[in-house]
């Protein structure tokens, strides 16, 4: 393994954010599911074990199918609390997106120190004291503010309600409680499951990328310096608009959003629950800024980007319809029918990552070796 595999397959499955069902039990739900679906049969479409971007489920009695997913982001609150906010509000739309649905509603947990408590707001904020001299010391109602003003303007640009949500201030630690949960409604003739379908499909990707959000490379020694995920606002809407216009030509098999572990993670994952493998050209993708690396390409977070797969004859009508809202969207590989997934920037292999690592890769990976 080299440098950039670690990282990536440290995500993929060692850190819990990939791997939740290693603590969550999940068969317990599935069960319960199972018990309830006698009360309203066929209601729940996917639900929490099949592990996937986001719940679909249908209210008994009405028409169509709903999508929902709850999304934290705490800790980036504490030096970022605008863009934590924002970006938690709009990551959670995109996952409902992923699943072909339309993000309509909002509904939002935040839990802070007492109002009049202050706060550090800054890169030294988990220390409890400012060493840098760049951060702000403010009361916990004023951040409380920043934060509310960081989703409901991810709200305004977004088309999407604010309905409701929940309010503390019986928190104590450093780090705030910020929880959003989408609501919206499926678009798609059915779900856009996360499992890639066919070997041989094109894969889309739909928005710019940058070199922020780069958390991952940075915890693998890759780069030197931190750079959280930006809020975006009308890239955000825009990247909306292009995956509104992909559904419609009803060609669309998988959509991903670029989370967590960025194109990385939404490529390996999609290729290995669907028992497949990927082949990816790094360099095909549109990128926001100059010299930008293939190992930040590959994991960084930036924010409003999409990745579909399309039956290799829909190809071009999917990226004239993506097209038509965007200049961004290129074809940067396809699904194979191998059991591992490459990453390529040109003729040069930037990382090879398995479905299946061997029980030496995963213990080295929990070991940080």
């Amino acid at each position: 393994m080299n440098t950039t595999e670690k990282a990536l397959m440290h995500g993929l499955f060692v850190h819990l954010h990939h791997n939740i069902d290693k603590v969550i039990d999940f068969k317990s739900f599935e069960e319960l599911n199972r018990e309830v679906d006698k009360l309203w049969p066929g209601a729940l479409a996917i639900g929490p074990e099949k592990n996937d971007d986001a719940a679909v489920f249908q209210i008994p009695g009405m028409k169509g199918f709903v999508v929902a997913k709850m999304e934290s982001h705490c800790s980036p609150c504490v030096p970022r609390p605008y863009d934590a906010a924002a970006t938690g509000a709009g990551g959670a739309m995109r996952d409902v997106v992923a699943m072909g649905g339309r993000p309509v509603f909002l509904l939002d947990f935040i839990g802070t120190r007492p109002l009049d408590q202050e706060v550090i707001v800054g890169p030294c904020g988990f220390k409890g004291r400012c060493d840098c001299g760049k951060c702000k010391i403010m009361t916990s109602q004023e951040r409380l503010n920043i934060m509310v003003r960081g989703l409901r303007d991810m709200c305004a640009t977004m088309g999407v309600f604010v309905v409701g949500g929940g309010f503390s201030t019986s928190f104590s630690d450093i780090v705030p409680a910020v929880v959003v949960s989408v609501i919206g409604k499926l678009v798609t003739k059915k779900p856009l499951t996360k499992p890639a379908k066919k070997a041989g499909d094109k894969i889309i990707i739909i928005g710019v990328t940058g070199n922020d959000g780069n958390d991952t490379l940075f915890r693998a020694g890759l780069v030197n310096e931190m750079r959280p995920a930006v809020a975006l606002f009308k890239e955000e809407k825009t990247a909306l608009d292009a995956a509104m216009a992909a559904f419609e030509t009803g060609k669309i098999k998988t959509c991903s959003d670029l989370g967590a572990a960025g194109i990385g993670a939404a490529i390996c994952e999609s290729a290995r629950y669907g028992g497949l493998g990927a082949r990816i050209d790094l360099s095909k993708v549109p990128v926001s800024i100059k010299n930008i690396t293939p190992q930040e390409i590959l994991i960084c977070e930036t924010q409003a980007r999409y990745v579909v797969h399309t039956a290799p004859e829909s190809a071009d009508d999917v990226l004239q319809a993506v097209r038509s809202k965007t200049e961004y969207a290129e074809i940067i590989g396809e699904v194979t029918s191998d059991d591992k997934e490459i990453f390529e920037y040109g003729k040069e292999t930037i990382a090879v990552i398995p479905n299946k690592p061997s029980p030496e890769q995963i213990d080295a990976l929990r070991s940080g070796i």
